[in-house]
């Protein structure tokens, strides 16, 4: 089986198996356990802490462990606008379902929610974000980079203009942490959510990043782990776990983005076809999301599975019909068009031959339904 769907999930590394191992055998006492040995695995623990603050230039004491990047987008959004008793908050309305659920059930609780949509390269216009500001708004979530075609938003720039207004800026980061840069002072982020097995950790990971200087409030009172963020038993083995695999994938980040921006080049010169369309400009390296005129996604995702080679639709599926790509319906193309998008997405084990491979298997395709050959 040729793998291009790593922006679903990844293998674990060998370093990061090594490393669950590691604490399973030797740290498995509960952190919050007043002897030596609960004393020592919480000892490990803010070192993990540490370690993934690092790699964005946050304080380790921001840092808050979850069961992955859906549970960090619920907790940050809940704990942060519950300061608030109503207001306004912002999103686009191509966010990751834990995003768009969570400010669908605000806005049943009395909050409002403007939904911005994309340009016709996937990202937020500033302007018309600035547009959409009122008196009382209280925060603004958009994704750092998207999950269907990979734009990346001007985040900086974002940032900056929140941050002169006092309006909270939260981020989905899953995505992008670990292939770009991101720096959360710099783009004055205030809370970041991120997942371990987007970056060859193990599933069931992942962390919240709250600025220090930011008030929350506990989304289930009396709980005591994680500084009271959530309830349960810390996933010690699992987080460092989590913390060798980003120690890893951050070290190889330029080499990474070397290697697949230069993938993307050969892929794309090789699909240059009047009916295949890349969507986005490019935006994370690793992900192409792409559409063959005339053919519904799910068909071509079969047919690339048949031989061998696993993508994905780029979004949600039902029973016997592939749903419209929310990105590419927030891009303002139709229905049909939308349902086309597959995405293609790269990993360290990723090989031009392998490239080479669905290239010609997109050939095949599309001489199969009578479409002009490549």
């Amino acid at each position: 089986m040729i793998y291009l769907d790593y922006a679903a999930s990844t293998p674990m590394s060998e370093a990061a198996i090594e490393a669950y191992t590691h604490a399973a055998q030797h740290f498995y006492a509960n952190t919050q356990s007043s002897h030596d040995a609960g004393t020592d695995a919480s000892h490990l623990l803010e070192a993990a802490r540490s370690s993934i603050a690092s790699h964005i230039n946050g304080e380790s004491s921001g840092v808050y462990f979850t069961s992955g990047g859906t549970e960090a987008n619920i907790l940050a959004l809940r704990s942060l606008v519950k300061m608030y008793a109503k207001g306004h908050l912002i999103t686009c309305s191509a966010e990751h379902s834990s995003v768009l659920h969570t400010f669908s059930q605000l806005e049943q609780e009395g909050y409002e929610v403007t939904y911005l949509s994309y340009d016709h390269n996937g990202h937020v216009l500033l302007s018309e974000l600035l547009e959409t500001i009122r008196e009382d708004t209280i925060l603004v979530s958009i994704a750092f980079g998207n999950s269907e075609i990979g734009a990346v938003q001007s985040m900086k720039e974002i940032g900056e203009e929140l941050a002169k207004r006092h309006i909270l800026f939260h981020t989905d980061a899953v995505q992008a942490f670990g292939k770009i840069a991101i720096d959360v002072k710099e783009m004055h982020i205030s809370a970041l959510s991120v997942s371990s097995h987007k970056v060859y950790g193990p599933k069931g990971v992942g962390a919240c990043y709250i600025a220090p200087s930011l008030a929350w409030r506990q989304n289930l009172p009396g709980t005591v782990h994680e500084k009271g963020f959530r309830p349960g038993t810390v996933n010690v083995p699992g987080i460092m776990s989590f913390a060798a695999a980003a120690e890893e994938t951050i070290h190889l980040l330029n080499s990474n983005q070397t290697k697949y921006t230069n993938l993307r080049a050969y892929l794309v010169n090789k699909l240059t076809h009047p009916n295949i369309v890349i969507e986005g400009e490019q935006g994370l390296p690793h992900i192409i999301g792409l559409r063959t005129k005339g053919l519904e996604g799910q068909y071509v995702m079969l047919e690339l599975n048949r031989k061998g080679i696993a993508i994905s639709t780029g979004s949600a599926c039902s029973v016997g019909q592939q749903q419209p790509s929310k990105t590419l319906r927030a891009m303002g193309r139709s229905d049909d068009e939308a349902r086309e998008l597959i995405r293609i997405s790269f990993g360290k084990g990723t090989t031009q031959k392998e490239i080479e491979k669905i290239a010609d298997v997109f050939h095949e395709i599309l001489t199969r339904t009578s479409v002009t050959k490549i």
